[in-house]
């Protein structure tokens, strides 16, 4: 559908997101099991509940809307699925497998915030406020899943990836 008004533009990308959304959670318990570090394995499960929140907060922009709950495939989620699996069959040591996926995560979760920063303007432009605020909870938790993400990386995954490269 060919958007012809922000409100109509803002459906669409809810889409999107959607099913980045739903992409995303199925990809999150296989990156759990591929890595060793366990605050890594605790913040996958951790952004893996979140993620079932999140959808459900989509819906209730939809409902919102007054528009059905209907995912638009979005490509650029699968393209950094693709991404990360793929990097999942090289078959690199734990160390650097860990900083890996890490590293593919944190472009999953930049990808969200930019979606979710994106629909929340379109819905504060439209002046629709209970779906902007629905959109405002999703995006903080995605920031907040990128630096705990940042802090595990630079924290211990990298530093263990450094002495296992030496």
């Amino acid at each position: 559908m060919a958007a012809k008004s922000m409100k109509d533009l803002l459906v669409e990308e809810l889409r999107d997101i959607y099913d980045a959304e739903k992409q995303a959670l199925k990809v999150y318990p296989k990156l759990q099991k591929a890595v060793q570090n366990d605050q890594l394995k605790q913040a996958f499960q951790k952004h893996r509940e979140e993620t079932e929140g999140q959808i459900e907060r989509l819906k209730q922009c939809f409902e919102h809307l007054e528009q059905r709950p209907r995912a638009k495939h979005c490509d650029a989620m699968e393209g950094l699925i693709e991404e990360v699996t793929s990097l999942m069959d090289e078959g690199l040591p734990a160390e650097l497998q860990d900083a890996a996926i890490l590293a593919h995560a944190q472009k999953m979760e930049h990808y969200e915030i930019a979606a979710y920063g994106t629909v929340h303007a379109y819905a504060e432009a439209c002046g629709l406020t209970d779906v902007a605020k629905l959109l405002d909870e999703t995006l903080a938790e995605e920031k907040r899943t990128d630096e705990l993400l940042n802090k595990i990386a630079t924290g211990d995954v990298n530093r263990k990836a450094m002495q296992a490269a030496a």
